[in-house]
């Protein structure tokens, strides 16, 4: 007989047991280290390109969720959508529901510098933010949410050994994609700030109150400096080195 799950606060009861409201199957479906794409063709396509014996567990709103082999280790994809909020919906229940420890963030981001150029690879080492997300959380106070310095330390010498033209520093989490100041980015480029974007804050502030370990390793998709831009398939399927990286530093 089927018995309709109930939602109690924000998890979901099926059957007695605590399951993921956004993500299907079991604990030992997820491995504990998982990239995180905000593009969940980009996960699908990571999946059927880099990874062997690939199972897909979870298609919730088509948000994909693979589980596979690269060179004899485990590892996960997740596609996680865009913006702080959505991020930090996969990365709490991945933590919670399926055991993750190592999140990876392979994403997109539009560079604030001139020497930082298209198809660049920036590692955060930590991260800006006009969002409320921390804001309520610790009641207006500035948090500085930070990269785990292993994962941060291997992806940089990984970047370095394959030659890739890398970046390390702060960048930008904003909640706007279509700032209605066109020069307020200005700002942040004046600071140090690299590019901008719009889910690390959110990964590194869980991460660390859960003590979990988390980067975000980024592509240059677009340049406020010179209005250059990269097409959305060039985003999906091009846009390689930063999982390399990623997977390479595991």
């Amino acid at each position: 007989m089927f018995i309709m799950p109930k939602i109690c606060h924000k998890f979901l009861i099926h059957q007695g047991v605590r399951v993921s409201i956004h993500i299907n199957g079991k604990r030992g479906d997820v491995a504990e280290t998982v990239l995180l794409p905000g593009d969940p063709l980009r996960a699908k396509f990571i999946a059927e390109h880099l990874l062997q014996d690939v199972q897909c567990y979870s298609q919730v709103r088509g948000m994909y969720g693979f589980t596979g082999f690269y060179k004899g280790q485990r590892v996960s994809v997740q596609g996680t959508g865009m913006g702080l909020p959505s991020h930090s919906i996969y990365v709490n229940e991945l933590i919670d529901f399926f055991g993750v420890k190592n999140l990876i963030r392979i994403g997109t981001c539009g560079s604030f510098q001139e020497n930082i150029k298209l198809r660049d690879v920036v590692l955060a080492m930590s991260s800006c933010s006009e969002s409320n997300f921390n804001h309520k959380t610790f009641k207006g106070m500035d948090y500085s949410p930070t990269a785990d310095f292993g994962l941060l330390l291997q992806a940089y010498n990984q970047s370095k050994e394959k030659k890739k033209n890398i970046h390390v520093g702060s960048v930008l989490s904003s909640d706007v994609f279509y700032n209605e100041d066109p020069e307020e980015w200005k700002l942040w480029a004046r600071h140090g700030v690299l590019a901008v974007e719009m889910e690390t804050s959110a990964l590194y502030t869980i991460a660390a109150r859960k003590q979990c370990r988390a980067l975000s390793i980024l592509t240059v998709s677009d340049s406020l400096v010179t209005g250059e831009a990269s097409g959305s398939l060039e985003r999906e399927q091009n846009f390689t080195d930063m999982v390399e990286i990623a997977l390479s530093a595991l």
